[in-house]
């Protein structure tokens, strides 16, 4: 009889590890389906967003191709006003270059303003936000190229749509308003244009929202300095949002709308490398000073030659490039200076 017993007590616990043994395995199937298909959505989506340039591997500035990870390089982010014009040959509301060392461990970004008085190749003296409807992001990036002297390895082009399309997909984002205004939403698409009020202090924004929070600039007394940093804000609050375990669930309509809506020479292993590295790195930034001026009755702002100059060797040494020991000098005390006297004079119309 106890022999019996011990035979049936060992076949219930035979019969409970492979139980346990196909459920971990459905498990880990499981887990693998749903790696695979958001792998396949990712990858799908990078190659909907992917777009050489025309210019061949590498700028004209470099001698040869940069590798992210392991040089220093410039990423040109243009944000693409493109729903009044029917998705065709819209300006650039933003333009960021993100300068990125893996040796120093640093991300610089700049913000241009759109009202940036330069000349565009073929075109003549003008806004830089021309540039785009002129000639595309070839055009725009050489533009850049051409005011910073610094070589851009890399673009991502976002239009509007689809940059509150992720918004809403992420659940919202959270930022640090910093103080009282209101906005008039879009109206894209035909809805109804609003105002949008926003109260100093922690909120979190819808698509909608977001949008309004990093387009408006004529309230902020910083004028386009003020809106370079909320845009900060938003990039930094996504990029932590979509780290998120509700994130990875809705994974398969991010990966749509950035499909849809993002262009970029970044390759999927590129776009890893940026994100396994420097997700979670402090985004400093950098300031391009100038002054306010009408010019035939429009309104610029004019870079001034040392703000352009200190600029510029910002971001020489930060890719690693020689900068003349005066140079270098001037620089590195403008910096150090610039949070007590770079926005005293700045008005934004």
């Amino acid at each position: 009889m106890d022999e019996r017993n011990r035979i049936i007590r060992r076949n219930r616990k035979k019969r409970k590890k492979k139980r346990l043994l196909l459920g971990c395995s459905v498990f880990f199937l499981i887990l693998l389906g749903v790696g695979g298909f958001l792998f396949y959505n990712v990858y799908q989506a990078a190659n909907n967003s992917f777009s050489a340039l025309d210019r061949g591997e590498h700028s004209k500035l470099r001698e040869e191709s940069v590798a992210i990870g392991k040089d220093p390089i410039n990423i040109l982010i243009m944000g693409i006003e493109d729903y009044s014009s029917g998705g065709a040959h819209g300006r650039t509301d933003s333009l960021m270059v993100a300068s990125v060392n893996p040796d120093k461990n640093s991300i610089k970004m700049l913000s241009i303003p759109r009202d940036t008085y330069v000349d565009i190749k073929g075109h003549g003296q003008t806004k830089i936000n021309h540039a785009h409807a002129y000639g595309g992001k070839e055009l725009t990036i050489e533009t850049v190229e051409e005011l910073l002297d610094v070589p851009i390895d890399y673009y991502a082009t976002v239009n509007f749509k689809g940059f509150k399309d992720v918004i809403d997909e992420l659940g919202g984002v959270t930022v640090d308003v910093p103080f009282d205004f209101s906005e008039v939403s879009d109206g894209e698409a035909g809805s109804n244009k609003h105002k949008i009020y926003f109260k100093e202090g922690e909120m979190t924004l819808d698509g909608q929202e977001a949008l309004a929070y990093v387009r408006m600039r004529k309230q902020d007394p910083r004028g386009d300095f003020g809106r370079s940093e909320r845009q900060k804000q938003v990039i930094q609050a996504a990029i932590k949002e979509s780290a998120s375990v509700s994130t990875l669930l809705n994974f398969s309509d991010i990966a749509k709308h950035i499909g849809d809506n993002v262009e970029t020479n970044l390759s999927v292993r590129e776009m890893y490398t940026l994100k396994n590295k420097y997700g979670n790195k402090k985004i400093d930034s950098l300031t391009l000073e100038g002054v306010d001026d009408t010019i035939n009755g429009v309104y610029y702002f004019v870079p001034t030659e040392e703000g352009l100059a200190n600029i510029q060797n910002e971001l020489k040494m930060q890719l690693g490039q020689e900068v003349s020991a005066s140079e270098t000098t001037n620089t590195e005390t403008d910096s150090s200076e610039s949070d007590a006297s770079d926005y005293s004079e700045e008005t934004q119309n």
